[in-house]
Formats: C-alpha cells, structure tokens, sequence
C-alpha cells in the first residue's frame, strides 16, 4: 500500500484481554521495510515475505529471529504486490492487485510452485488474470473507488480477494470476491460485503485461514477481525470475533502459524514499524 500519512503510534504496549496475547518479537531486517504479506509454506519452517509494489521482486525466507535465510527472485513485475498465500501443496500465490485509484487493468495473482520455491534462487509465474464485473470505469468517480485490494486466501480450488474501499465515509467495506485458482483471465464472482469501522484505521490489509480452515482472519492497522462458523465460502457471514491489537501502526501482513497463533508484520513508517509480532489467540 501507498503511503497516506497516518499518524502511527510509536509507541508499543504489552496489553492483554482475556482472549489474546499479542507481543513484539524481533525487528525486522531493513531489506524488508515495506513488508506487504507473510505466509507459511508446506515443506519450509520459514517465514515467507515480501515487500510493496516500487521495490524488487523478490520474496523471502525469514526464520522467527529476523534473519532473511533465503532470497528467491521473480520473473514478474513487482506493480504493487500486496497479500500472499498457500494451497495444501505448498505452492505460492502473489497477489500483485494493489488499485489505489481503481484504474489498473492489468490485476493479477502470481503462482509459483512449491518445490521450485524451496529449491531455486529464481523462479517463474503462472498468471492469474482477472477482473470485477462491476467495474466499467478505469479509473471510476471517487464515490464508486471499491477496487483496491490487499487480502487474499486460497480454500478449496478457489483465490478469495478482499477488497479496499478508497472511498470518503464508507473505508471500512469490504467485499468478498472469488476466482479459479488457475491461469487464464477470469472474472471475480462476487459473494458478499461486510462494512468495519469507517476510518483509515479499518482498512482490510491482509488475510489468513487458518491450517484447520474453521477461521479466517482479516487485519487492519490495529485490530484483527475473526471470522468463524461460515457456511461454504461466505466467510464475512460467519460469526465475527472482533479483536483489538491495542497497538496501531501500518500493519499489512498476516498468516496463521497454527490454528491458536498468528504471525503479524508492519511496515517501517516514520521511524517504527519493521517488526514482525506473535499473536497468540487463547
């Protein structure tokens, strides 16, 4: 995501509600300063990140100190990479579908196969084209910017997209999209829409589901929305546990770690942010 000037809250407290823990756990390398998404891969004990749109397109293996063990480079454009995800095989999915204005009409998911993920130093893509029917307009008015997005999952064959509104009143709508999880160019099927706060601080940036797929967990700058209890795949229906992190900054990546903890990063802004944080769910 693009800057836009929220004031951060420096500071970092050690609060607990009866339901969580949430705790600092090492900084980040400054390579990794604009860090967009994390996930976990089958066959590697790492943590894999890679940074926003405008830097290299590279991803990277982070263990749980800090420390970048293995950098993969990737043959495709880094326009503005903003979630990444998993399937049951390991293999990886790039979500190159940062849209602040609503104008781009290249959007697409990046598949890079697990074995060549834990094997090679540079890696192709298989491109997952698509668009939303809704939009006719590139870029739309101001009152109708709903394209952006940051938060992707894989479930069952499927790539579920969780859009960002950039419009004045109404920043916390998110819709739920879906699309084949193969190459070809694909039009999103919408499923439903589920409206947070109406701040810049009730962003959706990032999404997990959870190994077990019972939850599905989207992040905002300082709070993490549990959903659980969907039917199929209409997850912003299930019953929502709404969490506060009690910490604000501009966080964007999240991934489970296991069905009770979450691995959390932000990027560095104004001073702080780089860190990647554990978050325990009890």
């Amino acid at each position: 995501m693009k800057k836009f000037g929220l004031l951060l809250i420096a500071a970092f407290t050690l609060n607990c509600s009866q339901h969580t823990v949430f705790k600092k756990r090492v900084k980040l390398p400054k390579k990794l300063k604009e860090v967009s998404g994390n996930v976990m891969i089958k066959g590697s004990d790492l943590i894999w990140m890679h940074n926003d749109g405008g830097n290299k397109s590279e991803i990277y293996g982070v263990n749980t100190q800090g420390k970048i063990e293995r950098t993969v480079n990737v043959k495709a454009k880094n326009n503005d990479w903003e979630d990444i995800s998993t399937d049951e095989q390991g293999n990886l999915y790039i979500a190159d579908f940062g849209n602040n204005n609503s104008e781009r009409k290249n959007l697409v998911i990046l598949k890079i196969a697990n074995n060549d993920i834990l094997t090679n130093d540079k890696v192709a893509v298989e491109k997952i084209k698509f668009s939303f029917a809704e939009q006719h307009k590139f870029p739309p008015k101001k009152s109708e910017r709903y394209f952006d997005a940051e938060a992707l999952i894989y479930f069952n064959n499927y790539l579920y997209i969780f859009t960002k509104s950039r419009v004045k009143g109404d920043f916390g709508k998110t819709s739920l999209y879906k699309i084949p999880a193969k190459k070809g160019n694909h039009i999103a099927t919408f499923i439903s829409s589920f409206n947070n706060c109406n701040d810049l601080q009730c962003w959706i940036t990032g999404a997990t589901l959870s190994p077990n797929k019972n939850e599905v967990a989207l992040l905002t700058h300082n709070s993490v929305l549990l959903f659980s209890n969907f039917k199929k795949d209409d997850f912003l229906n299930g019953t929502l546990k709404k969490i506060p992190l009690k910490h604000t900054s501009q966080k964007e990546g999240i991934c489970f770690k296991d069905n009770q903890t979450l691995y959390i990063t932000d990027e560095r802004e104004h001073g702080s942010g780089g860190n990647l944080f554990e978050f325990v769910i009890k």
